[in-house]
């Protein structure tokens, strides 16, 4: 079964808290959800395997570790998830960039896709989502679902907030994927919107309200 895993760390939480400030500029919300995205990486790729390097360093030999390999892939969901691509990739140089679109029917509540463009080694890559806000699961977990029919199996959620009611449908459809967030908030308002969390984040990264 797929785990929630909650980073409580001081510099996360600070940083959430001002993005959580309905006064904070699109510019510092902008920065700050960068600055949470590389330090949430640093945890979720703790399990990247290595290989023994020899090499030489200015005083002489050493055997030291080098990451394997392997491709990584980000897939951002449209439109939000696009705020978090530059700063993961700054510790992830070599990473392949996909894009899902998905966007919710505001009668439904159920998400639209609209466009997926991966990158040739997805299949065989391991795979990283990127949503900041995960309310009621289902872009999340539609988003698995389109990368899975593309063949992709090792997968990652990254969310800056999520609810409970949102992870538990992502794990009772994908109950092989974890999901990494900074915060598990209350739940949901009427219209499905995450409490407290912080407003509509695709809206405050572009500045479109």
């Amino acid at each position: 079964m797929g785990k929630v895993y909650v980073f409580d760390h001081p510099l996360i939480q600070h940083k959430l808290s001002i993005m959580r400030n309905k006064e904070t500029s699109t510019k510092e919300f902008r920065e700050l959800l960068s600055e949470i995205a590389m330090l949430m990486t640093y945890e979720i790729t703790r399990d990247l395997p290595t290989d023994p390097v020899e090499i030489e360093t200015p005083i002489g030999h050493a055997t030291v570790p080098m990451l394997k390999k392997q491709p990584i892939c980000l897939v951002p969901i449209l439109r939000a998830g696009l705020g978090m691509v530059d700063a993961i990739l700054k510790l992830l140089p070599n990473a392949k960039v996909g894009h899902i679109g998905m966007y919710r029917d505001e009668e439904t509540l159920k998400p639209v896709p609209y466009y997926c463009k991966l990158p040739n080694e997805a299949p065989n890559s391991s795979i990283l989502i990127l949503e900041p806000m995960n309310a009621t699961g289902g872009s999340t977990a539609a988003g698995i679902t389109v990368l899975k029919e593309r063949g992709c199996k090792n997968i990652k959620v990254l969310n800056l907030i999520a609810t409970p009611q949102g992870a538990a449908r992502v794990h009772e459809e994908h109950p092989d994927v974890d999901i990494y967030i900074a915060s598990m908030d209350e739940g949901l308002n009427e219209n499905a919107y995450i409490v407290p969390g912080l407003g509509d984040a695709g809206d405050r990264i572009f500045g479109t309200k």
